[in-house]
């Protein structure tokens, strides 16, 4: 950093201040490095009307926090989205290994206070874009799916805004392997700012713990076996983003999940991707015909290894990251010690029970099964045993022969149907489960309903999804009661 420069940005005073009335704020920095930055921004219209910043620590950081201020002042957001680390020490004529912590610093508090204008409910954040070109908000998660759709839809010549999700921050947890970590939003970042397009983050974490992590502890808690991929993706998220999309004047949402939109003849509805191996329409079953149509999904005829050679090719970081194998909130948590810290459930010891009540061993608390779970037992028995039902109240959990577990019928709770009850021919129980052949006996529009099964299933699980199909296309969902 040059002379100059630093003397030049700690004399300039015309942006350190407070914030500005009704400003958006963001602050990165503390006790680790000592240096602290915060940056304030005022929006008006989908411009930055006023800027200021305030600083502590070394010269490095407070010329840096000057100099972010001043590059984005009367800058549009989607413009001041574009500023990475690497533009402020340009504007610094450059930055020493030992100071490149400062631009880092200045970078990230200015994108946390354009992350707190994103949250539900704020302003315009975009001009009305160019008629001759569509623009496109792009779900970036960090990992190579999303990112190859940005680059798809970038090269198809849209206007791309990125946005990541900010869903979870646990020290406990390894933000690495997590899709919507503090990590996660930087590694996206990077992602977006090295493909020249604008990154946003929005941050749901109030909305992700009570919409989607507190169903799952109470599922466990009550003994049944939630879903919050399901849940997350039909009422958490994808709908938010698309909220997201309005106010930066994004035409449609695009996702890096392998699925499809098409429609019936009344409307958009689900069907798989051509890769059956990644095929997601089952996690994605929650969406509503109206989201559907404001989605797109540019990898939906495309097989995983050509996703990964389209990375490489353009040089992206992420193109060899290995694919997420854990639920967010529980990346290298596990679901043991997640459930003992966020949900008070200890170890509890109590019984395993035969069909007729005889009590065949112990266990180590109820949470610890599921319905069709053979693994973890810890019994020894002339056939295998299988868990039957767990019962929460009673700390117990029966087990049985596997033809025990056969049912061909299932409840569901809060069903909801596309399409004309009728018209549901199949299901499928599970994640990459195959369709059973089905009709719907029974459908109340409070939710509830009854499945006649083709053929005997087993293994059926109490707070599983049940994604209801006609054929390919996706007709309607439920939770299995």
């Amino acid at each position: 950093m040059s002379a100059e420069a630093i003397e030049h940005y700690l004399a300039d005073r015309s942006h350190r201040g407070p914030p500005p009335e009704l400003a958006f704020t963001g602050s990165a920095g503390g006790a680790p490095c000592g240096d602290l930055v915060r940056v304030s921004v005022q929006l008006r219209n989908g411009l930055i009307d006023d800027v200021t910043h305030d600083s502590e620590g070394c010269a490095a950081s407070r010329a840096a926090a000057a100099a972010v201020a001043e590059m984005v002042s009367g800058r549009t957001v989607l413009e001041a989205a574009r500023v990475a680390p690497e533009d402020v020490a340009a504007e610094l004529d450059g930055l020493a290994a030992s100071h490149r912590h400062a631009a880092d610093l200045a970078v990230d508090a200015l994108h946390r206070a354009l992350s707190a204008a994103c949250r539900p409910g704020g302003p315009v954040l975009a001009e009305a874009p160019d008629p001759e070109r569509e623009r496109l908000l792009v779900a970036l998660s960090g990992g190579v799916d999303s990112a190859v759709a940005a680059l798809l839809e970038r090269e198809r010549g849209a206007e791309v805004v990125a946005v990541t999700l900010k869903l979870w921050a646990d020290p406990a947890t390894d933000g690495e392997a997590s899709c919507c970590s503090p990590q996660a939003v930087l590694r996206a970042r990077r992602v977006a700012h090295s493909l020249g397009i604008p990154h946003l983050t929005l941050d749901l974490q109030l909305e992700f713990r009570a919409g989607v992590v507190q169903p799952f502890l109470d599922g466990y808690a009550t003994g049944s076996t939630p879903n919050p991929c399901v849940l997350c993706n039909g009422e958490v998220r994808l709908d938010a983003m698309i909220a997201l999309a309005d106010r930066v004047g994004a035409e449609r949402l695009v996702t890096g999940h392998y699925a499809r939109v098409t429609d019936d003849g009344e409307g958009p509805l689900l069907a798989p991707a051509a890769d059956s191996a990644k095929d997601q329409t089952y996690m994605l079953a929650g969406l509503a015909p109206a989201s559907l149509a404001r989605m797109s999904f540019p990898l939906s005829e495309m097989p995983k290894h050509r996703v990964r050679e389209l990375a490489a090719d353009a040089g992206l970081e992420v193109a060899g990251r290995a694919e997420s194998q854990d639920l967010c909130f529980l990346a290298g948590v596990g679901k043991r010690e997640f459930l003992r810290r966020h949900a008070g459930l200890a170890e509890r010891p109590g019984d395993i029970v035969g069909a007729d009540g005889r009590v065949l061993g112990s266990h180590r608390g109820h949470h610890e099964f599921t319905v069709g779970q053979r693994k973890g037992l810890g019994l020894a028995a002339e056939e295998r045993l299988y868990v039957l039902g767990v019962d929460a109240g009673r700390n117990e959990v029966t087990v049985g022969p596997r033809d025990q577990l056969e049912t061909r019928t299932v409840r569901l709770r809060a069903a909801r149907l596309h399409r004309e009850a009728s018209r549901v021919d199949s299901v499928r129980l599970r994640y990459h489960s195959p369709r059973r052949g089905c009709r719907v006996e029974a459908f109340d529009p409070s939710g509830e309903a009854t499945l006649s099964l083709d053929d005997a299933a087993d293994g059926v699980a109490p707070g599983q999804v049940a994604c209801l199909m006609d054929g390919d296309l996706v007709v309607g969902h439920g939770t299995v009661a």
